[in-house]
């Protein structure tokens, strides 16, 4: 299909894309397109204006910030899964960032991009919750931080307001700690069916504390408490049990590919995985 009538603005600075934003009530953020571009093909959305950020300077960077690693909006997926700082710092959001789409995909998508579309299938969200990370945004009434836990409020919804614009991803830095992403890829969309991300604190063969995200079962991504506190004060031989609550308190997607059942069982399998990946066994 062919999208509805729209302006296009491309505008050089953050100030100006906030105040195109400001100004028109319809407007849409374009960042890599692979979210708005299909939905307004389908006539899902039509914006009255389409506000790309392409050609804004600022927005495209991976640096270390203290105890923090902060990652600009625009830095596509490729950026983030190569990235040195974070393979050295923050290992987990490369792997997820490694396992997006296709190549093509991870060329031209972002991390803003991604996380503001909220797609319920998507892998930075496990990651981003796992890691507690915050997602920085900011409008004409200033900037504000979002921590990952309340950013996501429901399918392809966020905690964003229709005037802001991400601008950054604060991660903590991980070293010492023991992280995997693991995912079973839908074969024709990339997305995740199930996509599981564990951080887990250790001394030995004990989990001191542990934070799972997963993304793909539900209508949200969602941290999977119960997985962790069956983990917390645990011996890594808990693991196997622990997962098993990987749905818990979940109302669990179904679709023409996975049923609800089948994405129950795809949850605990791979929080098992990515678990003993963590660990090691």
């Amino acid at each position: 299909m062919i999208p509805a009538n729209f302006d296009y603005e491309s505008p050089r600075t953050l100030s100006e894309a906030l105040d195109l934003l400001a100004s028109h009530e319809e407007a849409k953020i374009l960042a890599g397109g692979h979210s708005l571009l299909p939905a307004m093909k389908l006539r899902l959305a039509a914006p009255s204006i389409v506000v790309d950020l392409g050609r804004i300077a600022g927005l495209n960077h991976i640096r270390q910030s203290g105890d923090q690693i902060v990652i600009g909006a625009m830095t596509p997926h490729a950026d983030v899964a190569s990235s040195k700082i974070l393979h050295d710092s923050c290992p987990l959001l490369a792997q997820a960032a490694s396992q997006i789409g296709d190549i093509q995909v991870r060329n031209r998508g972002t991390i803003g991009g991604s996380l503001a579309a909220a797609h319920p299938a998507a892998d930075y969200p496990a990651a981003v919750l796992a890691l507690d990370a915050e997602i920085v945004a900011i409008s004409r009434s200033g900037e504000r931080t979002i921590p990952a836990t309340r950013f996501f409020t429901g399918m392809f919804t966020t905690e964003l307001r229709p005037d802001e614009i991400i601008t950054e991803v604060r991660l903590p830095r991980t070293e010492g700690q023991s992280v995997a992403y693991k995912k079973f890829h839908h074969p024709a969309s990339g997305y995740a069916v199930v996509g599981v991300a564990v951080r887990l604190k250790r001394a030995g063969t004990k989990i001191e504390s542990a934070a799972v995200g997963i993304t793909g079962v539900g209508h949200i991504a969602y941290r999977a408490t119960a997985v962790e506190n069956a983990l917390g004060g645990k011996n890594t031989a808990a693991i196997v049990e622990a997962a098993a609550h990987a749905a818990e308190g979940v109302e669990v997607l179904s679709d023409y590919y996975a049923s609800a059942d089948y994405r129950r069982h795809l949850a605990t399998v791979f929080t098992r995985r990515a678990l003993e990946q963590a660990v090691g066994t």
